[in-house]
C-alpha cells in the first residue's frame, strides 16, 4: 500500500517517531515521509493513505512544522473527500492542553472533507510507554482498516 507519513513537529520529536516508523513499514509498504510544513494540501494524493504524527505546542497549539500546512488548508479550502488519514498526537498530560495540536489537526482535515480512519491514538510523554510501543501498532492497525477501505472503493 501506497502511504504519506507527515508530520508536525516543534522539536523534533514526532519527525523521529515517523522515522522509527518508516522503517518499520519499508519493507511492507511504498512510504514517502514529508514535513507537514513542506506539504501543500491541495496536492495531498487520494491514492494513498496518509498516517499523521503531530505534536502539540504551547497552549494546545500546532507545532511551528504544522502552522503552514494548516494556514495553506484554510486559505485554500481544497476538496479533501479522496483523502483518507489515522493520526497519532504526541503530547505531555501535565499540561491541560494536553495532546490538542493532533486534535486540532484531524479537525481541519475533517473540516474539508477528509476521512478520519480509526480513532486518535495518543502518547503522553510522562508515562512509561515509549512512543514507538503505541505507533508501531496503530500504524499496523490503521493501515489494515484503511486496506479494506480502498478495496471497497
Amino acid at each position: 500500500m501506497k502511504i504519506a507519513l507527515l508530520y508536525g513537529t516543534e522539536t523534533g520529536n514526532a519527525e523521529m517517531l515517523c522515522e522509527d516508523i518508516e522503517g518499520h513499514l519499508e519493507g511492507d509498504h511504498d512510504v514517502a515521509m514529508a514535513d507537514l510544513g513542506d506539504t501543500d494540501p491541495a496536492a495531498l494524493d487520494g491514492e494513498a493513505f496518509h498516517l499523521i504524527v503531530c505534536s502539540t505546542y504551547g497552549d494546545g497549539d500546532l507545532p511551528a512544522s504544522a502552522q503552514p500546512f494548516a494556514e495553506a488548508l484554510e486559505k485554500a479550502a481544497p476538496d479533501l473527500s479522496a483523502i483518507r488519514f489515522a493520526i497519532f498526537g504526541l503530547g505531555d498530560s501535565s499540561y491541560d492542553t494536553y495532546n490538542e495540536g493532533s486534535q486540532k489537526l484531524a479537525e481541519l482535515l475533517v473540516k474539508f472533507g477528509a476521512k478520519q480512519v480509526g480513532e486518535r491514538t495518543i502518547h503522553d510523554a510522562m508515562g512509561s510507554d515509549m512512543p514507538e510501543d503505541l505507533a508501531f501498532p496503530w500504524a499496523e492497525d490503521r493501515i489494515a482498516e484503511a486496506e479494506s477501505l480502498f478495496a471497497e472503493s
